[in-house]
């Protein structure tokens, strides 16, 4: 198993305990010591719970976060994430700029995108996608 950067829609079926989901997690963490998932997806996730004033699931993402690894956005993963977007313009296929931003997070820290999103990431040559929602 490659390390993985653990997209949004992974890591919210992770909390909603689906079953192959939650299966891949334990099988993650048996060989590394932490799941990895983008300050995006923290954002995405934080800002969706808050709507909700889901306070409880609040408080337990927010310790799930503080024992894993929360990769930032850098200059190296926007530079690679401005080629992605110009790829995908100039060839009629945009997706969108958070998922853009993933990709290139993933990218610049040579992790498996972990995402069940796959037709849009599937787009993206340069980027190693897995679905744990399947395997």
């Amino acid at each position: 198993m490659k390390p993985a950067l653990i997209d949004t829609d992974v890591l919210s079926m992770f909390f909603r305990n689906i079953p192959r989901v939650t299966q891949q997690f334990e099988r993650y963490l048996s060989e590394y010591s932490q799941i990895n998932f983008s300050i995006l997806t923290f954002y995405e996730i934080v800002s969706g719970l808050k709507h909700r004033d889901a306070r409880k699931q609040l408080d337990e993402f927010r310790s799930f976060s503080n024992d894993n690894r929360i990769v930032p956005i850098s200059r190296g993963s926007c530079n690679i994430s401005t080629d992605i977007y110009a790829d995908l313009r100039s060839r009629g296929q945009p997706i969108g700029d958070i998922d853009i931003l993933i990709a290139g997070s993933a990218i610049t820290n040579n992790l498996v995108l972990v995402t069940h999103n796959t037709r849009h990431f599937e787009r993206i040559e340069i980027l190693t996608i897995e679905d744990w929602n399947i395997l």
